[in-house]
């Protein structure tokens, strides 16, 4: 087949602009590095390099979480180290008023840091973070979680825990709720409560309380009974039914057991004093230490009343223990969240790693291999353009 002029010098020039595509594109390569420059170049490797890159931007979310939630979590920590510094203060004024040289004047000045402690406390439970949200409202975290509300406190807050993404299958709290932190703290030794009655003459107080057996859930009044003077101190423990579950004689210093129960009592009972026992319920830390100013600012100076002063403030320091113990366990909690925050960072740090090693096999110019092609390329374009100029010769 004999060919025209004007087609030997189509083929000539279309040689030419192929040569001076492929040297273009391998130019290209060159400059930015990447094998791939449109997904036609190599479809499936631009399919697993979309795949890919959106995986690094999620692993990268994830990472950007994880130092929230680092943060978050600090913050939290910190304001419960300083809650527990607080409790830890108000045991320290606790025990220096329950002490015997104190005297009702004294005990108000007591009385007053306590009340501060109380608005510290409160500070503490509304602290906010960098956005300007209260950590311990849960959901509602533009409302402020704790209030004074007539002689009591107002929780605004509800039982939500904030929540982020550190990977693909986990995720962390990074808050907890007011009510959760400060408004779930047991009575009592944490199983149950004794409570003078405030009719009390004497100068009986309950003194150390213990769980001996299993402990019957109830309300029980110890009755102490001394009708004439000299005769030896009788007590009866009644359930809430008026059935009798236990009694004896009482001497200073004795401990009554009943029930799963021992208390330790001190001091001189008259005749029809009593202590109510009862299982332990929730208060809140607030109410806890606004109920020891208030015992220290109403305390009397008889032997009566400095009694019944040692009972509430026997009792109070077992509130605060259990406060303590609370806020240790949240701590501790925290604390446990914070090393699966670090932990998740490293895995994502690896992960991401790996991603990119990946994306750097899949996409990367081998830099060797695109030199060679590149100068038979430019060898070929120059032949093409040599042989073009030949045929105007």
């Amino acid at each position: 087949m004999r060919m025209s002029s004007v087609q030997i010098f189509q083929q000539g020039v279309s040689a030419i602009l192929t040569q001076q595509a492929k040297v273009a594109q391998t130019e290209q390569q060159l400059a930015t590095g990447r094998r791939i420059l449109t997904p036609a170049d190599d479809p499936v490797a631009a399919a697993q390099v979309l795949d890919i890159t959106e995986d690094l931007e999620l692993v990268d979310q994830y990472q950007r979480n994880g130092n929230l939630a680092q943060g978050q979590l600090a913050l939290e920590d910190t304001i419960l180290a300083d809650v527990g510094n607080v409790l830890q203060r108000v045991r320290e004024l606790v025990l220096q008023a329950n002490n015997a040289s104190q005297g009702p004047e004294t005990r108000a000045g007591i009385a007053t840091e306590v009340e501060a402690r109380v608005d510290e406390l409160l500070a503490l439970a509304n602290t906010r973070d960098a956005t300007g949200e209260y950590i311990f409202a849960g959901y509602q975290a533009d409302a402020q979680p704790f209030t004074r509300q007539g002689g009591g406190f107002a929780y605004a807050g509800d039982d939500g825990q904030r929540f982020l993404q550190l990977g693909s299958g986990t995720q962390v709290a990074v808050r907890d709720s007011g009510r959760a932190v400060f408004g779930s703290v047991p009575t009592g030794n944490g199983t149950f409560t004794v409570d003078a009655a405030a009719a009390n003459a004497g100068t009986a107080a309950a003194g150390d309380t213990s769980v001996v057996s299993s402990f019957a859930p109830d309300q029980y009044t110890i009755d102490f009974s001394q009708p004439v003077p000299g005769v030896p101190v009788t007590y009866q423990v009644l359930d809430s039914g008026a059935g009798v579950v236990s009694g004896g004689t009482y001497e200073d210093g004795d401990s009554i057991e009943f029930a799963g129960v021992s208390i330790a009592f001190s001091g001189a009972p008259s005749d029809g004093d009593s202590f109510t026992v009862a299982p332990s319920v929730k208060q809140d830390m607030f109410s806890l230490l606004q109920g020891i100013a208030d015992e220290l600012n109403a305390a009397g100076s008889s032997s009566s009343a400095v009694a019944g002063l040692n009972n509430a403030l026997g009792q109070a320091l077992n509130g605060i223990d259990q406060a303590l113990g609370k806020t240790l366990q949240v701590r501790a909690d925290v604390g446990v969240r914070l090393a699966h925050v670090d932990n998740q960072l490293n895995i994502n740090d690896q992960f991401n790693l790996q991603l990119q090693e990946t994306l750097s096999g899949v996409q990367d110019l081998d830099y060797a291999e695109a030199i060679s092609r590149f100068n038979i390329e430019l060898t070929a374009l120059q032949a093409a353009q040599q042989a073009y100029a030949r045929m105007y010769e």
